[in-house]
């Protein structure tokens, strides 16, 4: 190559480097113009990793991906491995007869081997190498060998600080990569069914029907009054689900407007209604590869069932105000608590859409038909919101469960978390105390007295606790218990009569 011609390609090289904003393109357009202006063929960026022992290839012309990606190597290994070791350009003047010479990315032939030389120059930032640069050439003699490592050594230093930005960015994406897949792991733990609290007959049962549908694709219904944990079993399926590493998007049909409902679902295009100042991806298309948790799915309207009902047959959209349809490969989940049977024979809901997607339905016990895990959730609740509230809270005294044991719960497991997230604001000692619970659960029941008026019920039932718990703090010993709390052996043996609170059960 003349100089002339060497300068040439160079500048051609720089402007490429210095005016794209795209580093990726502007080095990819560097190798492919090292081909086409020198007369080379499958030129190679490779980057180094010495965190992790080894270097791959990044950018290639020449090779496909699947080539691409073969091409990792060990410090040290190979022509290119020994390369970033040294930090010396090595020449292969045939490769064929280089046995270091590995064809790792498996690109070259025997017939192209035998006529092709391989050069691979270091790419240096400072005192460290960063990467290589290596191309193969015709098979050549040694003086013009020389010059294209001279050639390929220039152009390794003008790009050294594209190829380190390059090697960043890489490093991120791989963190990012990394940091995705511990997240989406965690989800999957967090949210197989195995974790769903409840050990009582009901929620084993939904346990054992979320473990038979989620790895199919089939439309499940979920069933059950408020507040009984509807998105979670929503979560578990998705995330134990072949689509768990996928999108999943939730849709509360209930909190969008409804005039809205339609644009949020399938999109809309620029100008389809006023405010619609840009081309807007709706939740199907943002679920497409994943899940589409549609909540209370009951109150969507007609219009909006009949373009639901459509998707579902067709497995296609159209954005509001396009002329073209696009395909979208979407779970559905939906969630209601609305009869639906009642809301077809009403005329409310349509009833080949309910029949779409009741394909699988599983029904949500509400917490009044699991009693026994309702200690096993507030107990949850109460060291999930002492953590959150910085409080060490150490248990649930004996009359708040009592009373939370007697309450039938219509706001069901989210009404329970909001009582005991309120009783930890509340408490004081670590302790849950009756008189921290709402209003509510100050039942005569609860308390186990026959006093009447909220406000006597409720001293109460306070009273019979702090009793309770000092007798417990004493071990039966009523002295003992009388010291505790600043007062007399008699009027605490008096309290305890009155309340019907026996003492010996508390010794130990």
């Amino acid at each position: 190559m003349q100089d002339r011609d060497l300068v040439d390609a160079l500048h051609q090289i720089g402007q490429m480097l210095g005016t794209s904003d795209n580093l990726e393109e502007s080095l990819h357009n560097t190798l492919t113009s090292l081909c086409e202006r020198m007369g080379m063929e499958r030129a190679t960026l490779s980057l180094n990793f010495p965190e992790e022992g080894e270097l791959a290839i990044d950018l290639a012309v020449g090779l496909s991906e699947t080539e691409i990606a073969r091409g990792r190597y060990k410090i040290g290994e190979g022509i290119t491995g020994r390369v970033v070791e040294t930090g010396e350009p090595v020449i292969v003047p045939q490769i064929s007869r280089e046995p270091l010479f590995l064809n790792r990315t498996g690109a070259r032939e025997d017939g192209v081997r035998s006529r092709s030389s391989f050069i691979c120059v270091p790419i240096h930032l400072q005192q460290e190498v960063i990467g290589t640069l290596s191309a193969d050439t015709p098979h050549q003699n040694e003086t013009l060998l020389e010059e294209k490592v001279r050639l390929l050594s220039i152009l390794s230093a003008m790009i050294g600080q594209a190829v380190a930005a390059r090697r960043t960015s890489h490093r991120e994406q791989t963190r990012l990569m990394r940091e995705n897949r511990r997240l989406q792991e965690q989800l999957r733990e967090r949210f197989h069914p195995t974790n769903i609290i409840g050990s009582s007959r009901p929620m084993q049962d939904v346990c054992t029907q979320i473990g038979q549908v989620a790895q199919s694709d089939a439309t499940v219904l979920i069933r059950g009054e408020s507040g009984t944990g509807k998105e979670l079993i929503a979560d578990a399926l998705h995330h134990s689900s072949l689509r768990g590493s996928g999108p999943f998007i939730k849709v509360h049909v209930a909190a969008l407007p409804e005039t809205l409902v339609e644009a949020e679902l399938f999109g809309h295009e620029k100008g389809a209604f006023t405010g619609a100042g840009a081309t807007k991806a709706g939740r199907f298309e943002r679920a497409d590869g994943g899940t589409l948790f549609l909540d209370e799915i009951g109150e969507l309207s007609q219009n909006v069932q009949i373009k639901l009902l459509r998707v579902l047959q067709t497995r296609e959209i159209e954005r509001v105000g396009a002329t073209r349809t696009q395909s979208v490969d979407v779970r559905i989940i939906a969630a209601t608590h609305v009869d639906l049977e009642e809301a077809v024979k009403a005329g409310r809901f349509r009833e080949d859409l309910f029949y779409r997607l009741n394909v699988f339905p599983l029904y949500i016990p509400p917490l009044r038909e699991r009693k026994s895990d309702i200690v096993l959730l507030a107990d949850h609740f109460l060291e999930k919101y002492g953590k959150k509230q910085g409080k060490p809270m150490q248990r649930i005294s004996t009359p708040a469960i009592d009373m939370v044991m007697s309450y039938h719960w219509p706001g069901n497991v989210r009404e329970l978390e909001n009582c005991i997230e309120r009783a930890v604001i509340l408490s004081t000692d670590g302790v849950v105390h009756g008189h921290h619970l709402p209003p509510s659960l100050q039942t005569a029941a609860a308390t186990g007295t026959k006093l009447s008026g909220s406000f006597d019920i409720m001293m109460a039932s306070y009273e019979r606790e702090i009793l309770i718990e000092a007798l417990k703090n004493a071990r039966g010993n009523v002295a003992k218990a009388a010291r505790l709390l600043h007062t007399t052996h008699r009027i605490v043996s008096y309290r305890c009569r009155k309340l019907d609170i026996g003492t010996r059960r508390y010794r130990s």
